[in-house]
């Protein structure tokens, strides 16, 4: 999977935070969409929206900005970077949500059939994928 973020020409203080779809296709759940959603600090969002304010989205009172194939949130249902960060795996120039949280993401979603759907890929995945505890 290569994401390519140089040509945001922007530079985080803190690596995004993959989220979505492109997190799903990562733990082999099931395919991305086109585009890539992330979840940035409060300190890189300001600054972001500041350089794109023509391409800032308000879904609900979650703030993000919206340019070429990225969605770039600072936060989802409310939770934020500092929120959802915690266990995320580390790449090179982002990070990547863990299981746990994206399961949680889509939870808090849930009333939308895509997300439903995702939480039940998830489900399924980690119940497939875990082993039987031998005493």
């Amino acid at each position: 999977m290569n994401i390519d973020l140089s040509q945001l020409d922007f530079q985080f203080t803190s690596k995004p935070l993959l989220v979505g779809g492109k997190a799903l296709e990562y733990y082999d759940i099931r395919k991305a969409g086109s585009d890539t959603d992330f979840i940035i600090t409060k300190e890189d969002y300001l600054r972001l929206a500041e350089k794109f304010p023509d391409n800032t989205k308000d879904i609900k009172g979650d703030l993000g900005v919206c340019i070429f194939e990225f969605e770039i949130w600072y936060t989802i249902r409310w939770h934020s970077y500092e929120d959802l960060s915690f266990g995320a795996i580390e790449k090179e120039e982002y990070l990547i949500i863990s299981l746990e949280k994206l399961l949680l993401m889509k939870a808090l979603a849930m009333e939308i059939p895509k997300y439903h759907n995702d939480l039940e890929l998830i489900v399924n995945f980690i119940l497939t994928n875990k082993s039987r505890p031998h005493l």
